[in-house]
């Protein structure tokens, strides 16, 4: 069913791969097809500040960040009570966080501003936070705003109980955002602490060009399709975005030395998919891209080269929605972009794999066709969409659901399937330049173990008692029934009967009567007594 060796395609897949083969698929997968793309684009403005150092460093991926200390790039001041920014290293380092731009960062109790010298243009702004203790400054005090140009990226924004809630084992934060700079060709972004009592700090900060038009739609375009509205929706010059999951569906992790020269990194789609049947997961690794109807710097060709689908299996597919969810901000809008190619050498004309989309349990495309849209097999396209994600008051978080949906109507495709390469979601700002999200909320408490008592140690001494005093109890029982039983004898020899016979047949009885009334434990306890416990031998003698 297999071949690499004649066309290395990955058409269909067992269903319910085990997870050893699974395992093998992905690391084939990053050794043969990953990151042989060259950079399709190349940034004009390129910065690299590593906060709160001096000097150069270069990074595995062979980039070179230059230290604010005594730069072109030293922040602005905004002196309170003379309490200026200092540089800080973190006092105890995580293992997994990477030393550059995270092991360093300007702090201050009072506003700095960075003022970045760039040409005109759509930018990426990317920040880097690392919020751990710095000497003198506790890491639960990190609470502060960001703003770039008069859009407010951060707000009241609580670092520690962010990194602390997020699922990065490193504990630290990353944020990328577009926006656009106009002819003033000067980028400002300031840094506030938000009381008396708190810091803001940074440790690296990314300014890098994207080409035009890359997230934002040409002027003369009438809008995109905005989910469950009849109007469209635009986006122009004065939106900024943010960047809150960038996937690549079916395939591995991308890095952003991979990228195709705007270093964005692409994730895995796995933990976001929440149903699915068979684990299908189709690439075409020696397929040559046909860039025709989005640049070549769009995505990675491993996006394009590697998908999810649902199999072959018409019945499971018409079961069930292959879907994906992911947790969002309420409150905004976002702008969602779909990325599709069909690369298996089956699907080449129209029809031959149509199927229904949903956003946010909302129909986007009642007949996606992916060879329709691009013009043929190999051909990289993307669809955009807008959705409003506003839930109820208090309400922080929602989930946008992404499903896809086999049609149901057998003569309208030959396939019934569905298929998804890539997925990228933007937040988009506010009618007041507002993209800053709520903290999220604190951590439960593990609630502590309490251990039971320990019983005190008994001391050598103690046992040495315990033994003497049961002893000598046990002693007396016996002294006092052989007294009884020698009393009675005499007794017995006065009238003439022997002494074992109607007392000892009394005794018995007696004995098995009381014995089947007591309690389990305390019938042990008793026999215990009486098979450890042994007369004395000068006693017996003396009796």
């Amino acid at each position: 069913m297999w071949n690499r060796s004649k066309t290395r395609l990955w058409t269909t897949l067992l269903p319910r791969v085990t997870p050893l083969y699974l395992t093998f698929f992905l690391y084939h997968l990053t050794s043969t097809v990953a990151g042989s793309s060259p950079s399709a684009y190349t940034a004009v403005d390129n910065i690299l500040l590593n906060c709160g150092s001096s000097g150069n460093s270069t990074t595995l991926d062979g980039r070179t960040w230059i230290g604010d200390l005594n730069s072109k790039f030293s922040p602005f001041e905004q002196y309170s009570q003379n309490k200026e920014s200092l540089t800080a290293i973190a006092v105890q380092q995580s293992p997994s966080a990477v030393q550059v731009p995270y092991v360093t960062a300007r702090i201050s109790l009072s506003a700095f501003t960075y003022m970045f010298p760039v040409t005109a243009g759509q930018k990426f702004i990317r920040l880097y936070f690392y919020p751990a203790s710095y000497p003198n400054f506790d890491r639960s005090k990190a609470l502060f705003s960001v703003k770039a140009g008069r859009f407010t990226l951060l707000n009241n924004f609580n670092a520690s109980l962010t990194a602390d809630a997020d699922d990065d084992p490193g504990d630290t934060i990353f944020r990328e955002y577009c926006v656009n700079i106009e002819e003033d060709q000067r980028l400002n972004i300031t840094f506030t602490p938000s009381g008396s009592n708190s810091y803001a700090f940074v440790s690296g900060i990314e300014i890098l060009s994207m080409p035009s038009n890359l997230y934002y739609p040409p002027s003369d375009n009438e809008g995109l399709f905005f989910i469950g509205q009849r109007n469209l929706y635009h986006i122009d010059n004065d939106t900024a975005l943010e960047m809150v999951y960038r996937v690549n569906v079916g395939g591995r992790s991308i890095s952003p030395a991979e990228d195709t020269g705007m270093f964005r990194g692409w994730n895995q789609d796995d933990k976001y998919l929440t149903q699915y049947e068979d684990l299908v997961l189709p690439f075409n690794d020696t397929i040559e891209l046909k860039f025709t109807q989005v640049p070549a710097y769009t995505a990675p060709e491993e996006v394009y080269q590697t998908a999810r689908t649902m199999g072959t299996n018409k019945t499971i597919n018409k079961s069930y929605n292959l879907t994906w969810e992911f947790p969002v901000d309420s409150g905004f809008y976002y702008l969602i972009r779909l990325h599709f190619c069909e690369f298996q050498p089956e699907i080449i004309q129209q029809h031959d794999r149509e199927f229904l989309i949903f956003i946010a349990n909302q129909t986007a495309e009642e007949a996606a066709d992916v060879i329709k849209w691009s013009g043929g097999n190999g051909v990289p396209v993307y669809r955009e969409y807008v959705v409003a994600m506003f839930g109820k008051e208090g309400v922080k978080k929602m989930r946008v659901c992404i499903a896809l949906q086999a049609n149901p109507q057998d003569w309208k495709t030959s396939y019934s399937d569905a298929i998804l390469n890539g997925v990228e979601i933007f937040k988009v700002s506010a009618f007041n330049g507002n993209l800053a999200g709520p903290n999220p909320d604190p951590l439960p408490l593990t609630p502590r173990t309490v251990m039971p008592p320990t019983p005190p140690m008994k001391s050598k001494n103690n046992i040495i008692t315990i033994v003497v005093v049961v002893g000598g109890a046990s002693s007396f029982v016996v002294l006092s029934i052989i007294g009884f039983l020698i009393l009675r004898r005499r007794q017995s020899a006065s009238d003439g009967t022997t002494w074992w016979g109607p007392s000892s047949f009394s005794m018995t009885k007696s004995m098995k009567t009381h014995t089947s009334s007591l309690p389990s434990s305390l019938c042990v306890v008793t026999s215990h007594y009486l098979r450890l416990e042994k007369l004395p031998t000068t006693l017996m003698n003396e009796s």
